[in-house]
């Protein structure tokens, strides 16, 4: 499966909406369209995994980098809506714990 990636941006904020999976074979395109949101000042990036159905490490690893990117600009990350078995990747992690997630998190079925 593909991943499709969606960017709307409002004033110094920008709104992601992946739909798809997230592993090693889409990683690198997710990472060129995250990584420069990251890089704005002071700005706002919030990224809706709603329609994500899997990610693997790869993922991770691109949310980390970004993570990274968006404390040396001054800039905010924030995952929102992740289903159930991606949420448990950040828990496993202890990702959840460093990273802002939004606390509604939905179950495969919706």
């Amino acid at each position: 499966m593909n991943l499709q990636i969606q960017i709307d941006e409002k004033n110094n904020e920008s709104f992601v909406h992946l739909s798809g999976e997230i592993d090693v074979y889409t990683a690198s395109e997710l990472k060129e369209a995250l990584l420069p949101l990251t890089m704005k000042k002071g700005h706002l990036l919030e990224i809706n995994l709603e329609n994500v159905s899997y990610m693997d490490s790869t993922g991770l690893g691109i949310f980390i980098n970004a993570l990274k990117s968006a404390k040396e600009h001054a800039s905010n990350l924030k995952l929102v809506n992740l289903q159930d078995r991606v949420h448990r990747l950040f828990q496993i992690t202890g990702l959840n714990e460093v990273m802002d997630i939004n606390t509604t998190i939905r179950g495969v079925d919706g």
